[in-house]
């Protein structure tokens, strides 16, 4: 079994070599210095150091371009991150090397309801499995997400709407003690936005928002290639904008937010009541088949058979989240916006009313060039994104953990 016994950077120059070497991959020392705008005799000091830390080390000789070779650098073979995505529904682990590569991940279905405890237990049964199966005693670190709102910097959830009885539990400081490496916790769309920025179609885009739609509804924001937490951390909390006065009562105890409207949990509640009402009657087929309540997915199905109701439900989702989005648009002028979560995989016509309700509402001149696409990562991004964070603290400078 490996175990990495890796330190940490221990200067900002030793910092963005290690970050050049994860997003960049392997470069040489000539290279290295070029795009760091260091001297060479610099960069020899520094990777020699990171190679003491276990952090660097040398990759062979680098091609000729006349004279002395300089020499490949690359991040230490044994590098291993610990990516945990935890949502409302189930959470996905991954182990990645120090690339953020998966190189093992799982999926296991869990309620966030059922609490910190019970969902953690869940949590490091399957880290613990998707370790041994990558072959790894102790990772380098562990990044975890959950679907609420987390103080970045204490480690712990607050006040999450959909997440009872987590409000100030120490998850951070728990599981770090429990894995035995430094971990970091943030929000689940924090990180599907930087799994996006690292592996995913906003790859070549310095400033865009990651909309996730799930059972609730959230915006990451990624300003100049940096995520955007804002003052206290809740910076993109999109889904308790209100929307209407009045409306639906929403998790968070307001009335009319675009989440109580257009979330998962908002189309799986309007789809009941129409089954039960008797007015779809694909719905109501649906829900004597179950046997149980009716879901989002269920809507899908239901717009697939050609219910149109079940498709006037999909385009009011769509109609309220394009509705919020243009507002956004108008104020934070992105050059992408990634739409991402499990409401996501429910069909064309959400997607479709998102885009031209988008379009319709937004000044011509930030949406000329702005394209709406749909993330390509899955569950995976939000795993590579936790990765992705605890990578930005190791291989960072005097950082708490």
């Amino acid at each position: 079994m490996r175990h990495s016994l890796a330190g940490r950077a221990e200067s900002p120059m030793q910092a963005r070599v290690l970050a050049r070497l994860r997003d960049d991959g392997p470069l040489s020392k000539v290279q290295l210095a070029d795009r760091l705008a260091v001297s060479r005799t610099t960069i020899a000091v520094e990777v020699a150091r990171l190679g003491e830390l276990g952090l660097a080390q040398d990759a062979g000789p680098a091609a000729s371009r006349g004279g002395r070779r300089s020499t490949m650098v690359d991040l230490a073979a044994d590098i291993r991150f610990l990516g945990v995505a935890i949502g409302a529904t189930g959470l996905s682990v991954g182990v990645t090397d120090g690339r953020l590569g998966l190189l093992a991940v799982r999926e296991r279905p869990c309620d966030i309801r059922q609490g910190p405890e019970a969902v953690l237990a869940i949590a490091l049964e399957v880290a613990r499995e998707v370790l041994a199966e990558a072959g790894v005693d102790k990772p380098l670190g562990a990044g975890i997400a959950v679907p609420g709102p987390v103080d970045f910097h204490r480690g712990v959830p607050v006040s999450p709407p959909i997440m009872p009885g987590w409000d100030g539990y120490p998850v951070r400081d728990a599981l770090s003690r429990e894995l035995g490496c430094p971990v970091v916790l943030d929000n689940d769309v924090n990180a599907l936005a930087v799994g996006e920025q690292h592996a995913g179609v906003a790859r070549s885009v310095n400033d865009f928002l990651f909309v996730k739609i799930g059972t609730g509804i959230g915006c990451g924001i990624v300003i100049d290639g940096e995520l955007y937490r804002g003052v206290d951390g809740c910076a993109g909390d999109i889904g308790h904008i209100r929307v209407e006065d009045g409306g639906p009562q929403c998790a968070c105890g307001n009335t009319g937010c675009l989440e109580a409207y257009a979330g998962g949990a908002a189309l799986a509640r309007e789809a009941n009541a129409l089954a039960r009402s008797g007015r779809s009657t694909a719905l109501a087929d649906l829900l004597e088949q179950r046997g149980e309540a009716l879901t989002a997915a269920d809507v899908a199905t239901a717009v697939s058979q050609g219910d149109p109701e079940s498709l006037r439900l999909m385009r009011e989702s769509g109609r309220r989240v394009g509705q919020v989005l243009a507002s956004l648009v108008s104020f934070f002028n992105p050059g992408l916006i990634v739409i991402g979560g499990r409401v996501t995989g429910l069909g064309h016509a959400l997607l479709a009313e998102i885009r031209a309700v988008t379009y319709r509402n937004s000044l011509p001149l930030a949406t000329g060039s702005l394209p709406i696409v749909v993330s390509e990562l899955g569950d995976e991004g939000g795993v590579i994104g936790a990765a992705r964070l605890i990578s930005d603290s190791v291989y960072a400078v005097d950082e708490r953990l």
